[in-house]
C-alpha cells in the first residue's frame, strides 16, 4: 500500500467510482489522475479533464493515448468552468491537486480564490454520494495562502449536505500535502 498522496486519495475514492461512472480531473496536470479515473469509470464512464496550461493538456492527452482509454474529454479550461461542460448532481467522482504542475514552471500554480470557486462549482455538479478528492499542498513553492483558504472554506460547507474529512501526514516535516475528501450526503 502506498501513502503519497495521490495514491492515498486514489484508495479512497475508489469505491465511489464503477464502470458508467462520470468523473473529473479537475487539474489535469500530467494525466495521472485522468487515466486512473478513465481505468475505473470503464467503457461505459466518462471523464473530463481540465487545465489552463497547454503544457498540462499535451500531457494529459499523451498518457490518456499511451493508455489506450478512449472516454476522456480533455477540456483547455479553467475548472472554475466546469459547470459549462457537466450537468448539475452527475458527477460520481472529481479529483483536484492545488499548486503548481509538477516538473513546470512553479510559478504557474493554483490560486485561493479560483481553487475555491472550482470546488464550489464541483460540490454542484457532486450526484448524492459522490465525492470530491483534494490534495492541497504548501510550502517554499507553492506559499500557504492556499491552503488556509481552502482549509477555513472547507469547515463552512453545509454539513447537512456534505461530509468533510481533513486527514494529515501528523508527524512528516516540511509542511506535508494535506488530503481532504467530501462526499454528498443528499
Amino acid at each position: 500500500m502506498s501513502y503519497l498522496i495521490t495514491d492515498y486519495v486514489h484508495q479512497f475514492v475508489t469505491s465511489h467510482i464503477q464502470n458508467g461512472s462520470i468523473c473529473v480531473d479537475a487539474t489535469a496536470g500530467n494525466g495521472n489522475d485522468t487515466v486512473f479515473l478513465c481505468e475505473h469509470a470503464g467503457m461505459d464512464g466518462k471523464v473530463f479533464a481540465f487545465d489552463i496550461q497547454e503544457a498540462a493538456i499535451e500531457n494529459t492527452k499523451k498518457r490518456v493515448k499511451e493508455s489506450g482509454y478512449q472516454n476522456a474529454e480533455i477540456i483547455f479550461d479553467s475548472h472554475v468552468n466546469m459547470k459549462k461542460y457537466l450537468e448539475e448532481k452527475s458527477v460520481d467522482c472529481i479529483l483536484f491537486n492545488f499548486g503548481y504542475l509538477p516538473g513546470g514552471n512553479h510559478a504557474i500554480a493554483t490560486k485561493a480564490s479560483t481553487s475555491i470557486e472550482a470546488i464550489k462549482e464541483g460540490l454542484d455538479c457532486l450526484k448524492k454520494d459522490g465525492i470530491m478528492g483534494l490534495c492541497i499542498y504548501s510550502g517554499k513553492d507553492s506559499g500557504f495562502e492556499e491552503k488556509e483558504a481552502i482549509l477555513n472554506y472547507l469547515k463552512q460547507i453545509d454539513s447537512k449536505k456534505y461530509l468533510v474529512l481533513v486527514t494529515e501526514y501528523y508527524n512528516r516535516v516540511n509542511h506535508p500535502p494535506i488530503p481532504a475528501f467530501i462526499i454528498r450526503l443528499k
